[in-house]
């Protein structure tokens, strides 16, 4: 009877030896990245472009560059018919506006900025988004520096003929408002902000202006109305858009944060009402700062605290109070401003 040879092959041994060899590869090159990634996974502030150096978002077509000191996002769509300049508030940036992609991995698209942008691009404006030099908007050099990137721009991108519109919120609304007196907006949007008229002056020729507010902030709704009737005894057209404060759901949260699924939804404004940070019907009893809520996720093990939705999450409890915070609630009356006066 013939028996097999229990002796391994040299065949054998030679397979033995490439997987040895394959294995030790496989944990070096393990080793290697994991230095890599935790080297270079810390650094979430954008890298200075050199000035004019382009790159552009491979799923939205945006683009980043880095001039006069600062860095702007922007996109252009098809057959654009206006030019929309956009402010942020303070300890805001460009990044904000805009959804994190290959090209902008420090993108963080707040929900309501990239929803103001998306609409936006879906009524044919092309988008600019600037970043201040500090924490708040300030009205001397840097107003000349936006200015500058404003019409470099325009005209580097064969835009010169469209007309110039812009928005700004909070502090960029301030910024918005005294830039207006230098450049030729064809109208304005000032986003919970009463502007800077009573020390710059309103000169001749001031561009119409929308003031977007929240009357639950009474001490601004006086200025706004103040300030709207200087405005009006020097002959611009102006208009309000009063923001009330509204309920939390679960679907508002959900349809509104990328990445936040209705099921923690749910969970969250089950934690809120059970913690009373809302009322029986659903009003934020405090605004989204002054509610521990961020505690009371930490303290139930949500794993939300691990990620980075914890300020998108601040924006809309922030929205959902109606105090002070940006809003796309109201772009179609804002964007229905802009157009009628285009011609």
């Amino acid at each position: 009877m013939w028996r097999r040879s229990h002796k391994p092959s040299k065949l054998f041994h030679r397979i033995r030896r490439c997987l040895a060899l394959l294995a030790l590869f496989l944990v070096a090159s393990s080793l290697f990245l994991y230095r890599i990634k935790g080297k270079f996974s810390s650094q979430f502030d954008p890298p200075k472009l050199k000035r004019n150096k382009v790159r552009t978002f491979a799923q939205f077509r945006s683009v980043v560059e880095f001039a006069n000191g600062t860095d702007l996002i922007w996109q252009i769509p098809e057959s654009p018919k206006g030019v929309l300049f956009i402010a942020h508030g303070c300890n805001g940036r460009a990044a904000n506006f805009w959804d994190r992609s290959p090209g902008c991995p420090y993108c963080v698209g707040f929900p309501e900025e990239r929803l103001i942008v998306l609409h936006a691009l879906s009524r044919r404006f092309a988008v600019l988004t600037v970043s201040s030099s500090g924490k708040c908007w300030s009205f001397g050099k840097e107003k000349h520096v936006v200015k500058w990137i404003s019409e470099w721009w325009i005209e580097k991108n064969k835009l010169e003929r469209l007309p110039i519109v812009a928005l700004g919120a909070s502090s960029g609304g301030s910024f918005v408002s005294a830039l207006a007196a230098e450049m030729r907006y064809s109208s304005i949007v000032l986003m919970i902000a009463e502007g800077v008229f009573e020390t710059m002056g309103i000169p001749e020729g001031y561009p119409p202006t929308l003031f977007v507010h929240m009357p639950k902030d009474q001490r601004r709704m006086r200025l706004i109305e103040r300030n709207m009737e200087a405005l009006r005894q020097k002959g611009v057209l102006v208009k309000e858009v009063r923001c009330l404060e509204f309920p939390l759901s679960p679907n508002f949260l959900s349809d509104r944060i990328p990445g936040l699924n209705q099921t923690m939804a749910v969970k969250l404004i089950q934690m809120f009402s059970e913690k009373g940070f809302i009322d029986e019907n659903g009003y934020m009893r405090k605004d989204g700062p002054a509610t521990r809520w961020k505690q009371a996720l930490r303290e139930r093990g949500f794993p939300l605290a691990k990620y980075e939705l914890l300020n998108h999450i601040q924006e809309e409890l922030n929205l959902a109070y109606g105090y002070h915070e940006m809003t796309s609630l109201q772009t179609d009356d804002i964007f229905d401003w802009f157009e009628s006066y285009m011609n």
